[in-house]
């Protein structure tokens, strides 16, 4: 009898009109912080991007809950905190299928008669899936129906998730100059810099081209009226204090929907939202009724003003272990550093292997040209800073007595939310994982990766920079 009522939901639901049924359609960026045209960042040329900006609604505060990729990516897909789902490690090595209490937006969305694909965009798809990146176990060729919509049934809604890789490093490269783009203060003025950061902005314009030719397509298949289209970034820049830490380089992302008729053109939307808000906004546009447990809101329903705090976490990201917290409002950010003997600037084979920028800031550091927080021996217990006068988190205010109330109260609420979702970031790692192991097969892909340069891992720093100053085309 049950088996009879779902066909005949299916029936019923693949018989709605198109105008009922929108397609939606994700596009993910890998390690990209707001650095675009539409959202007042100068110089980059991102015309696709800001188009569909003014088609939709751009969200100005909106983060992901990991700075790290597979950890956000489980989470967002889950609409659960991968802190709950044991998803917290980067590339978690003791990966289990999903917990019974969880489902994901691809599995709920394809219960409800959509077709769900997991591409690149191509108009002639190969056969090959694009990145998923979840850290449970799972087949993505049975997770995803294909690669692309035009293998779904025909008058099949689709829910297709698009996969960018730029600008995840390794950058393009790039001679343009971007006299007037803002770099962070917290790097050290120098050529190096500047070069890198040129690198990433022409990657964003990479993005952007291909952004483009995806929406041209959508036109010219005649899908962009009755497709929900949802822009974003995984996580944050893939630079120093970026990625993987939870600065707001690291968890600040772009955010952009386009639903014509449906959602606000040309809106700027200041509510502080989640990218955990993504699953139960699609399964909205859907019509399809959503778990009940999910952390996240739909951001179109009209009783949702945003979110009051927003929690995020890191833990070990590939030979850089590590645990860390933190808790943000629209005013203020608290981190909380379970591992303060742990300098900031520990070893990580892969940030030393593609950040030029950690390298300039260690050599200068030694030769006493550059100071910062950043590089001291350990990391504070807490960490405060007021988002509206210190917008680039410079300033540690936990110790001032004159916040003190206000580092309580965020620390408190970081308790509570640990307590709630069942973080499990507090279980030893190495009761199920040879780390031993880990690192040194880390440091051996990094020695590998070092010598094919003419390099070693043991490299001196100087001569390392030196050799990233000829890579940039300094010298």
């Amino acid at each position: 009898m049950k088996a009879i009522l779902f066909s005949l939901l299916c029936l019923t639901i693949f018989q709605l009109s198109a105008e009922d049924r929108p397609n939606v359609i994700w596009i993910i960026s890998d390690d990209l912080s707001p650095e675009l045209g539409c959202y007042g960042y100068p110089d980059v040329a991102t015309p696709n991007l800001d188009r569909l900006a003014a088609e939709g609604t751009r969200f100005t505060r909106a983060f992901s809950t990991s700075p790290v990729c597979s950890a956000s990516r489980t989470a967002f897909q889950t609409g659960l905190y991968q802190t709950t789902l044991g998803g917290h490690h980067h590339d978690t090595r003791d990966k289990k299928p999903l917990v019974a209490s969880a489902t994901t937006v691809t599995e709920e969305m394809r219960k409800a008669g959509y077709f769900v694909s997991n591409g690149r965009g191509e108009k002639e798809p190969g056969k090959r899936l694009a990145k998923s990146h979840f850290n449970w176990i799972y087949d993505p060729e049975t997770f995803f129906d294909g690669n692309d919509w035009t293998q779904r049934e025909k008058g099949q809604p689709f829910f297709a998730q698009i996969q960018f890789k730029e600008p995840h490093r390794t950058f393009v490269q790039t001679e343009k100059k971007y006299p007037n783009a803002p770099i962070p203060p917290y790097y050290p003025e120098h050529p190096v810099t500047t070069a890198d950061w040129a690198n990433y902005l022409a990657s964003i314009e990479v993005l952007d081209e291909r952004v483009g030719l995806l929406l041209d397509r959508l036109d010219d298949e005649g899908l962009s009226g009755n497709t929900m289209v949802i822009f974003f970034g995984d996580h944050g820049r893939p630079h120093v204090r970026g990625k993987q830490w939870l600065y707001d380089g690291g968890i600040r992302v772009p955010l952009i929907v386009r639903w014509p008729g449906k959602v606000e053109a040309g809106k700027a939307d200041h509510r502080l939202v989640s990218l955990t808000d993504l699953m139960p906004t699609t399964l909205a546009a859907g019509g399809v009724a959503a778990p009940d447990n999910l952390v996240g809101r739909d951001l179109f329903d009209p009783s949702f003003n945003g979110h009051e705090v927003l929690f995020a976490a890191r833990d070990r990201c590939g030979d850089a272990p590590d645990r860390i917290r933190s808790a943000r409002t629209h005013a203020f950010k608290y981190i909380r550093n379970y591992h303060p003997e742990i300098p900031y600037m520990q070893h990580s084979g892969y940030k030393r292997a593609g950040y030029p920028v950690d390298t300039l800031m260690r050599v200068l550091h030694a030769e006493g040209k550059w100071d910062s927080p950043f590089m001291a021996a350990t990391k504070p217990e807490e960490e405060l800073y007021d988002l509206k006068s210190d917008p680039w988190e410079m300033t540690n205010l936990a110790a001032d007595p004159a916040y003190a109330e206000k580092l309580a109260e965020l620390s408190t609420a970081v308790d509570t939310w640990i307590e709630e979702s069942g973080d499990l970031g507090a279980v030893d790692e190495s009761l199920t994982v040879d780390l031993e192991a880990v690192m040194k097969e880390k440091w051996d892909a990094y020695e590998r990766n070092m010598k094919k340069r003419g390099l070693s891992g043991d490299t001196p720093d100087r001569e390392y920079l030196d050799w990233w100053a000829q890579e940039l085309g300094l010298k």
